[in-house]
């Protein structure tokens, strides 16, 4: 009897399962803040870029579907895990428990803060995954390092306009916002070109392990096709 079900290869789902450790540990290292002589970053920067890289590395090797299942799949995980938060922190704590102020610094996301994010990531990670798989085809795969850095220029461009916004208007001075969203961009795209080579091998071992070289040639780009993989 022959089956009709699509299975992904354990590569790409190892893939997944690293995005989604991603976006998650970014979401509790954003609580800290980090300070390198005169720029102060959160801790969500040392691994909220790895997820643009993955996403570039499904998007340049099984094409734009497999990249909208990754993000919706990381999305879903994400929301899970804030909303689990959430619901912990709202739950009373034990009489000898004295740590609420520490959970909830970590756990106690505001909504405007969680809304914010959701569709930031969304945003920033579909205009990622469309412009990688634009320019691969428009270039007939070559100059992926190009592809790389634009796409992530694009996807955290738009990300950071949408987040800083959503999330800081009325918390930090208006004249404060542009000067978050260009440093996030410029410290994000500096974090992706110094690890480029790295995600140059990581692609062309995957290419060879799975004999796959995707070019997204008349699919649909609608984000919500999700079962088209």
């Amino acid at each position: 009897m022959k089956s009709n079900k699509i299975q992904v290869s354990v590569l790409f789902m190892l893939f997944s399962i690293l995005f989604c450790v991603c976006l998650i540990t970014a979401n509790v290292l954003e609580t800290k803040q980090l300070a390198f002589g005169p720029i102060s970053i959160t801790g969500g920067l040392l691994v909220f870029p790895v997820s643009y890289i993955i996403n570039d590395c499904v998007c340049e090797v099984w094409g734009y579907r497999r990249a909208r299942l990754l993000i919706w799949v990381g999305f879903a995980m994400n929301f899970l895990f804030v909303a689990f938060g959430a619901l912990a922190d709202a739950l009373p704590g034990a009489p000898y428990w004295d740590n609420d102020a520490g959970f909830h610094a970590v756990f106690g996301l505001a909504p405007r803060v969680a809304a914010a994010s959701f569709v930031a990531f969304l945003a920033g990670s579909f205009v990622n995954a469309y412009v990688m798989s634009r320019m691969k085809i428009s270039s007939s795969g070559h100059n992926f390092s190009a592809r790389a850095i634009l796409s992530t220029v694009y996807g955290e461009t738009v990300d950071s306009l949408i987040f800083f916004p959503l999330a800081l208007s009325g918390v930090v001075p208006l004249k404060e916002i542009p000067v978050l969203i260009v440093s996030q961009v410029v410290l994000k795209t500096l974090y992706e070109i110094i690890v480029l080579p790295f995600t140059i091998q990581v692609v062309k071992f995957t290419k060879r392990h799975e004999g796959e070289d995707a070019y997204d040639n008349g699919i649909s780009y609608n984000i919500f096709k999700i079962r088209n993989i």
